[in-house]
């Protein structure tokens, strides 16, 4: 074979490698979507509710979430706002989320939430910030 049909052939399985290796790592990252847990909580308790949130942290932890956002300030710009408290957590995948949500140190404080507030909680799949 000539010499440049094997440098031919040479770029052409380069290219090919690359564009198999690119749709990998574009199919990995698809597998691993962020998940968020986001919650519109109307308190009616504040008592109650805040023995709720200072046990929440503790439960994150095994599952590597962390707070986006947790209360605050919040301004509506359409529609009706939450009216107390809005929160997202951001987990590594919603798997992860899930996994959370249902863990027995989170199921075993939810009844707290419940008791002192009125509450939508979602999981959204994402993106990394």
């Amino acid at each position: 074979m000539k010499t440049n049909h094997k440098l031919v052939l040479a770029v052409l399985a380069g290219v090919a490698m690359g564009v198999v290796g690119a749709m990998a790592i574009h199919a990995q990252q698809a597998k691993t979507a962020l998940g968020y847990v986001i919650a519109e909580v109307d308190v009616h308790d504040a008592a109650t509710f805040q023995k709720y949130g200072a046990q929440v942290p503790d439960t994150l932890k095994p599952f590597n979430g962390h707070y986006l956002v947790r209360g605050g300030k919040i301004e509506g710009l359409e529609g009706t706002a939450p009216k107390d408290r809005f929160v997202v957590i951001a987990f590594g995948s919603v798997e992860k989320a899930r996994a959370w949500e249902n863990s027995a140190a989170y199921e075993a404080i939810k009844p707290i939430r419940h008791s002192s507030a009125t509450s939508r909680v979602f999981i959204v799949e994402g993106v990394a910030p």
